[in-house]
């Protein structure tokens, strides 16, 4: 094109003609990603990003020491906890809320095997999904796939684990009586079954951020399928 052709094109048309080529060119990118492709590079990122999160929440502290997942008294019983503080109660409670992040610490690990299965019988129509699904799209996978079974796995560990602190049990028989009046959901009422949702939540939401880590910088994976797949995508 003649310079003078292109001097004389109105500033606004030729930003929306470069914006339309590069939507153009990132949709042709994506589309020329095959099936394997696809599926391929998607299970490598989130069977990385589960063992990552697995590493990361089945050690000493991985949850209590991690704000983003350190597991609370439930609602209206941990505004309680200040007032048993302020009896000279606090230790028991500290007792209680450590029991139930090591609870969690423990049975993450057990996550392991059923996270990498869920992955590796992915089918494409999974794995395009989650491609270009928004931030809840892995978290929704493994919830789907993994949350049942999990629950079953943890909830012996956890059970073994809060049944060392006394106040444990004590802990149902009020939550049961606070639940009554709708001050704690039903569900949030046992220990056992509200550390082992809390401990699943924790673990979904790690494995969303891995993810999420993969996405931004495919390149730092070290994975050539890894950066060609999410690399078409950013």
């Amino acid at each position: 094109m003649d310079r003078r052709q292109f001097n004389s094109i109105p500033v606004p048309l030729l930003a929306a003609v470069i914006l339309l080529a590069q939507q153009r060119a990132h949709a042709l990118s994506i589309d020329e990603l095959s099936n394997a492709e696809a599926s391929q590079g998607l299970k490598m990122a989130l069977e990385k990003g589960a063992l990552a999160a697995v590493s990361l929440l089945g050690k000493t502290d991985g949850f209590l020491g991690n704000d983003k997942v350190r597991i609370p008294l439930p609602g209206y019983l941990e505004d309680a906890s200040k007032l048993l503080r302020a009896f000279g109660q606090g230790g028991r409670i500290d007792e209680l809320v450590i029991a139930m992040n090591r609870a969690a610490e423990a049975a993450v690990p057990m996550a392991k095997d059923l996270l990498v299965g869920a992955v590796r019988s992915m089918n494409v129509t999974d794995a395009k999904k989650i491609l270009v699904g928004g931030d809840t799209s892995v978290t929704s996978f493994f919830t789907e796939k993994t949350r049942s079974p999990l629950s079953v796995k943890f909830l012996p560990v956890v059970t073994k684990a809060t049944a060392k602190v006394g106040l444990a049990e004590k802990y149902n028989q009020l939550a049961g009586r606070v639940a009554d009046l709708g001050l704690v959901k039903k569900e949030d009422a046992n220990i056992q079954q509200y550390v082992t949702g809390k401990s699943l939540d924790g673990l979904y939401f790690m494995i969303g951020e891995e993810e999420k880590k993969i996405r931004k910088d495919p390149v730092g994976t070290g994975s050539a399928v890894l950066k060609k797949v999410f690399g078409a995508l950013n």
